[in-house]
């Protein structure tokens, strides 16, 4: 097998730049903030999921569904979240894309306290940077498919600017999301083409070692509902529609389309790219974002959904109606070409970088973990005792090598990086907090370490994270 794609300000003080603080229990608070109401409150506890009439599945979710509500914030007006948790184990709330201390961050491994089994937690946060964020659940999974990102636990956070000119008609939030996982040895991936890519990293060796086994889903939906069910999105001829795309998938890279339709790309992981581009599908990693233009100019009922036709079929889809259509919805098969970042990124320049070169080896162990695979960086698994030590204020290039038959969607917590070389091409000027390092391929990002404090290195996939693939960024 082989797969190819795939937040009450308390005793402890004030911590790091974003200035937030949480209540231990036992602890007292502080009156005037314990006696006042969140700005947001997120209730974590079993929902249901009507993907369509005959399928409604039991899950975990945020306030009753899944995904949870749309969360706007102003960029730099601090926000308190009370986080509620009915279910009856431990768990955490993940700030993706956030540059907030690891406190609050949400992640055990960077010392974010759990919320307690039905218990809660106020957290208090200073949203940034603008753009499209999102949450979700940090909990370890390991061999429980009921557990971390396979539940519904996420939802978009949308950190909004001082002024927004809102130059478009309407905007729609959609999460790319696959359900009922199940564990798989003999799935073949084909939504990711980076196997087409030069393979300047594949060993001279490769394991014959039967691999573990892996997560698949034959599930899907955009947002709560499979392809066909639920409202469509509906527009009007001459109308400029803003699309915020996120692939909430603990499992799989997806790519996606709207049959007759370019889509501008005008942000990637919620970061305004320096060019913006039309593109005729899109390649997302697990936790990746994209907000997309479409100008509606060809009448019709279309269909936006995922590039791979069973995919498709099983639910990642959405209707576009555009007004006084009466047809049966229409998919066309968008022109392969490859995804490639540095469309979007500025020429590189010719000065070598003066950043401090930081070396990372991604390997698979097949069966390394009992049933499943495991996962080394550098040769060894997580925790990487101090091994990644960064000096506040120095700049540092990261080059990931990836040695396995899988693209990795890698993500650092609290910083944003700006890639700066995909598989041999270089580019400048892409923000980002994940990429996709392609298979047997290479991505080199370079980043400032302006956050002090505990930062994780992860694979976004939640099987790979829980099996190995991670690492702790600390400070001198």
């Amino acid at each position: 097998m082989r797969r190819r794609s795939f937040f009450k300000l308390g005793a402890m003080g004030l911590a790091g730049r974003a200035c937030a603080g949480l209540v231990l229990p036992g602890q007292s608070q502080l009156p005037e903030l314990s006696a006042r109401a969140a700005d947001y409150t997120l209730r974590i506890a079993p929902v249901t999921v009507e993907l369509d009439p005959s399928r409604i599945l039991s899950t975990i979710g945020y306030n009753g569904t899944a995904p949870g509500p749309l969360l706007r914030m102003r960029e730099g007006k601090p926000v308190t979240v009370e986080v509620i948790n009915d279910t009856d184990t431990p768990e955490l709330v993940h700030w993706h894309g956030m540059l907030i201390p690891p406190e609050v961050d949400g992640t055990e491994e960077e010392g974010t306290p759990f919320i307690p089994p039905r218990g809660r937690r106020r957290f208090r946060l200073v949203p940034g940077p603008a753009g499209t964020r999102w949450y979700h659940t940090h909990a370890m999974a390991m061999d429980d498919l009921h557990r971390g990102t396979f539940t519904g636990q996420f939802g978009f956070v949308y950190v909004e600017r001082a002024s927004d000119p809102g130059r478009y008609d309407q905007e729609h939030f959609l999460a790319l999301r696959d359900w009922e996982p199940f564990f798989t040895s003999t799935m073949e991936d084909d939504d990711d083409d980076t196997h087409n890519d030069p393979v300047f990293e594949k060993p001279m060796t490769i394991s014959t070692d039967p691999n573990g086994l892996e997560v698949g889903s034959m599930t899907y939906s955009i947002n709560d509902k499979s392809l066909g069910f639920g409202e469509p999105i509906r527009v009007r001829e001459g109308q400029k529609v803003l699309l915020h795309l996120l692939n909430a998938s603990a499992i799989e890279n997806r790519r996606v389309a709207l049959a007759g339709h370019r889509m501008r790309v005008i942000a990637l992981d919620g970061n305004a790219v320096p060019k913006s581009q039309d593109v005729d599908s899109l390649f997302l990693g697990a936790g990746e974002r994209a907000d997309v233009v479409i100008e509606m100019t060809n009448p019709g009922i279309w269909i936006l959904g995922g590039t791979e036709k069973t995919v498709r079929e099983y639910g990642l889809g959405v209707v576009i109606e555009y007004a006084g259509q009466h047809k049966q919805p229409r998919w066309i098969d968008p022109p392969h070409r490859s995804w490639d970042y540095t469309i979007f990124g500025n020429e590189a320049a010719t000065s070598q970088s003066s950043a401090q070169t930081i070396e990372m080896i991604f390997e698979k162990i097949p069966g390394g973990a009992g049933r499943f695979n495991s996962w080394l960086i550098n040769g060894k698994p997580y925790p990487h005792e101090r091994e990644f030590v960064l000096e506040k204020g120095l700049r540092y290039r990261l080059v990931m090598r990836n040695r396995t038959d899988d693209a990795h969607p890698m993500h650092l917590h609290r910083h944003l990086w700006e890639l700066v070389e995909i598989n041999g091409k270089k580019t400048a000027g892409i923000i980002k907090d994940t990429v996709v390092v392609p298979y047997y391929g290479r991505a080199t990002v370079e980043f400032t370490a302006d956050q002090p404090g505990l930062s994780l290195f992860h694979c976004h996939l939640q099987q790979h994270m829980d099996y190995g693939f991670k690492a702790l960024f600390r400070y001198a």
